[in-house]
């Protein structure tokens, strides 16, 4: 419940930003991933969103660019977020923690154009909570992993018992079915149309992709080529076995 009120709060509060921006005035595209953790291991969940640098004013059919690398104002979209962040909660009869700070903290940043933009955000998709290679050891109950702090951005390394340090796993497992990456505007599965008009504003010509050729198999007795009509599970082993017949 409260990581849909999350993402639900997070979009809305874009939204309500680009409709109201003077240069903008239109519906934005966003990419939002929900991240559970910190490099420690602690848990933090929020979310990292990309936007595209522009919005698309669907009445008069008019795209709008950023004029600059600076979005809107971070402060202002803390202020707004924790409000609507602390209202869902509210409707859903549920309260902030005591200790819970007034003042919310939102990074709003220039992350590149293209390929550097969209491999900023797959540092937060293609990741798993921990690396094998980040455990270090695992000696008398107790186990060591190594993390890179973001204050020095050098190597540091933490130490957990082994019930805290599956804790600390098992906490960041999502609910089952619950979808930790999300589009919205332009960018969703449903909004083709508006897309490709965007593209046809912009001057786009987009390349067709060329599907590859995928390898064939050959008899080893008459050389012709086979097709993959179905596959046989092998009981004892997990992998499947392709059942091929020659042309």
């Amino acid at each position: 419940m409260v990581y849909s009120a999350l993402f639900e709060c997070v979009i809305a509060t874009l939204k309500e930003f680009g409709l109201n921006d003077k240069t903008l005035a239109g519906e934005l595209a966003m990419t939002a991933v929900l991240h559970t953790h910190t490099r420690r291991l602690d848990y933090h969940p929020h979310c990292h969103v990309i936007i595209p640098g522009g919005a698309i004013d669907k009445k008069r059919r008019q795209w709008r660019k950023v004029k600059n690398k600076y979005l809107f104002n971070e402060f202002s979209l803390a202020k707004v977020f924790r409000a609507k962040m602390i209202d869902a909660l509210n409707k859903a009869k549920l309260s902030l923690p005591f200790a819970a700070p007034k003042k919310w903290v939102v990074d709003c940043r220039h992350v590149g154009q293209g390929k550097p933009a969209l491999k900023y955000l797959s540092r937060y998709l293609y990741r798993g909570v921990l690396s094998n290679k980040a455990i270090k050891s695992h000696r008398n109950g107790m186990v060591t992993f190594e993390y890179i702090d973001s204050d020095t951005n050098k190597v540091a390394r933490r130490q957990l018992t082994g019930a805290d340090f599956c804790w600390h796993i098992l906490q960041h497992v999502l609910p089952k079915g619950f979808r930790r990456v999300r589009d919205y505007g332009f960018v969703h599965g449903n909004a083709k149309k508006w897309l490709g008009l965007i593209q046809l504003l912009l001057h786009m010509i987009i390349t067709p992709v060329i599907p590859r050729e995928r390898p064939k198999f050959i008899c080893s007795a008459c050389q012709g080529e086979m097709n993959i009509v179905a596959f046989i599970p092998n009981r004892q082993r997990t992998t499947k076995v392709a059942l091929t017949l020659s042309a």
